[in-house]
């Protein structure tokens, strides 16, 4: 086979090139061992660490596991993983072998698996042990899984043949010459966070993952070798993946895997014990940590930068984040399809409540309806061309044609560009109200309910009055130590009002204890709309 290639010595910004035969795993891994990192930590996980030669190792002995299994090049292999090594060697080791990893997201049902697992015909399903009691009912059951590989504690009983993921990697040979794969393949899957309804199975190329690093965390994030990274958001997600895997592996850092729920407590024993340099969130964590009574003084945390994504950052929320810890958020978005993020605020050159600037290597325009460009300042659909995009979904035909178009990829957001090229986020293009003939953007309105002393989070949605007319309403999560009241709900009324056009306040507000949201963090409105009807 021709000899696989890494892309460091190729990478030339807002340009990557790739060799023809390029394995995005060999790469990753490869172009540590010949800097001379193998005796280096790649990651952190509660249990211990692991040095970029114990990846190596570890991810050859599951390719040569998989494959030793009768999984062929091509063919899917599901993971439900929890963010232990484990992840990062099942998920490289898939690609090394040809095979495809698809990451799914581990807080789902079981039958969010069962759908997902026939979708993907998966012949292979790799879980943690404590996901086992949501996977054991679709065991036997589905036509095309032939095997399941226990990470950690295996079953004493299951209704099929379990495999341990250690001991079968232990009796697996640590050296694996890398399939022949090229930049243009598929390489791996990642589930759409269902948002808007139910996921989709996103297929990206080998080279997408490099893309992002090269495009992204060296120019944008200034990401070193000496960095020590933490990433709230999962594995599974594709910010995410990003964030702590590819990131980090790219130019030689160190990443710290959480496996629990990215919790206040959780995440702030991770960022006092590790001291990361750099923290990666979401926004509705950013408002929980900043809520939370363990919140750690300035100057007690070695964090230079932060970043956000999943939704739109809310200004008070950065700017309170900045005030309390010295440490710039840099808001940003990318997509399920996109694979990381394509448009960001700069280190540097903040501006709280727009998402920045776009990353060079990216095309940006914001359409009408019909999709002709729209004006500085008024708001339309963003549309993005970039390297990253997906092949399409899997087995979606009319859904992919609708997403991807030409070199173009509809993002699904409203938003508007102003005279010095920062963009402002208006909502999903399916969120945006109409109030009285005028386009209101629920992400308006929230972020002037959060500015509230008593709201922690806040969901707006759009809903019919006697009338039939469309009109905001307010899903609001209070802070600890209030309680909701006709009284409040009034007062949240006014507030928006002093700080918005009054025809934007919500007509009504219910208190909830918490907002219906994906893994990723992300608000489920459809949900809510559910819910008012």
């Amino acid at each position: 086979m021709p000899e696989l290639s890494t892309v460091d010595s190729l990478a030339k910004p807002p340009r990557v090139d790739f060799p023809r035969a390029y394995n995005a795993a060999h790469d990753l891994i490869g172009r540590n061992l010949q800097a001379g990192r193998a005796g280096k930590v790649a990651f952190i996980d509660d249990a211990g660490s692991y040095t970029y030669g114990e990846l190596a190792q570890r991810a050859n002995r599951f390719a040569n596991a998989i494959t030793a299994l009768g999984v062929q090049a091509e063919q899917r292999v599901f993971l439900c993983l929890l963010d232990t090594i484990d992840w990062p060697v099942a998920f490289l080791g898939c690609i090394l072998a040809g095979v495809v990893p698809v990451a799914a997201n581990t807080l789902l049902t079981t039958e969010d698996y069962d759908y997902m697992l026939r979708d993907s015909r998966a012949r292979a399903l790799v879980v943690s042990d404590q996901l086992w009691p949501k996977l054991v009912p679709l065991l036997g059951k589905l036509p095309f899984l032939q095997h399941v590989v226990v990470s950690g504690t295996k079953p004493a009983a299951s209704p099929v043949a379990l495999h341990a993921f250690a001991s079968l990697c232990e009796r697996a040979a640590p050296d694996f010459t890398p399939a022949e794969t090229s930049p243009d393949e598929a390489c791996f899957w990642l589930y759409s966070s269902g948002s808007t309804g139910a996921p989709k199975g996103t297929v990206h190329i080998h080279s997408s993952l490099m893309n992002t690093a090269e495009l992204f965390a060296r120019p944008v994030l200034g990401l070193r070798e000496d960095d020590l990274v933490f990433s709230a958001a999962k594995l599974f997600f594709a910010y995410g993946l990003g964030n702590g895997l590819t990131f980090p592996m790219a130019v030689g850092a160190t990443a710290v895997l959480m496996a629990e729920r990215s919790m206040p407590e959780a995440v702030f024993k991770r960022l006092r014990e590790h001291q990361p340099t750099i923290f990666y969130g979401v926004p509705t964590l950013f408002a929980s940590l900043l809520a939370s009574p363990m919140l750690p003084a300035r100057g007690e945390l070695r964090m230079r930068l932060c970043t956000s994504a999943g939704e739109a950052l809310p200004a008070d929320i950065g700017r309170r984040w900045t005030e309390h810890f010295g440490v710039e958020i840099l808001d940003g978005i990318g997509s399920t399809e996109m694979l990381h993020v394509f448009l960001s605020n700069r280190p540097g050159k903040v501006r709280y409540g727009t998402t920045g600037l776009p990353i060079p290597g990216y095309d940006l325009r914001i359409v009408d309806e019909h999709g002709q460009p729209m004006p500085a300042g008024e708001v339309g659909e963003l549309q993005v061309n970039g390297p990253t995009a997906a092949m399409g979904y899997w087995n979606l035909r009319e859904k992919s044609r609708n997403t991807f178009q030409g070199p173009w990829t509809r993002s699904g957001d409203k938003y508007s560009v102003d005279a010095d090229g920062f963009y402002t986020y208006s909502g999903r293009s399916d969120d945006m109200l109409k109030v009285g003939g005028i386009y209101v953007s629920p992400i308006e309105v929230e972020a002037a309910l959060i500015t509230h002393p008593a709201v922690l989070e806040a969901a707006v949605i759009g809903r019919a009055d006697e009338a039939m007319l469309v009109k905001p309403q307010a899903f609001v999560v209070l802070k600890s130590g209030f309680v909701g009241s006709d009284a409040l709900a009034t007062e949240l009324q006014q507030h928006v009002k002093s700080k918005l056009a009054p025809y934007k306040y919500p007509r009504w507000i219910e208190f909830i204890d918490e907002l219906p949201k994906t893994a990723t963090g992300k608000i489920q409105r459809f949900k809510l709309r559910a819910r008012a009807v």
